[in-house]
């Protein structure tokens, strides 16, 4: 939600976290901290309720993540995470074509 909106509150993110998981208030608030302090967003505390910001990018949390898990959950096998992935979760007929392509790329580097 920060990626999208910019600023928000802890209220803010704890109602749209709050439409597709059950969560409390004070779970979302301490997630927030504990974002602050590893530097992922900022806290604006000059106003009563704190606003935050994201400061790193969607594309870099989604990379940082990626690497944890793929070291630490699949001992760094690129296709045993993939495997899973795609033996867990069902893929749609574009992904799947995307995922082809992509594969393509490194088969054919020349095209």
């Amino acid at each position: 939600m920060l990626w999208h909106k910019g600023l928000c509150t802890v209220r803010e993110v704890h109602e749209e976290i709050a439409k597709t998981k059950d969560s409390g208030y004070t779970t979302t608030l301490k997630l927030m901290q504990i974002m602050h302090e590893k530097g992922l967003v900022e806290r604006n505390t000059s106003a009563k309720t704190h606003v935050y910001k994201a400061l790193v990018t969607r594309k870099d949390a989604q990379k940082s993540a990626l690497d944890k898990i793929l070291n630490t959950v699949f001992t760094g096998s690129t296709a045993d995470l993939v495997i899973q992935a795609l033996g867990t979760h069902r893929a749609s007929q574009s992904e799947i074509e995307a995922i082809k392509n992509y594969l393509n790329q490194f088969e054919n580097p020349e095209k």
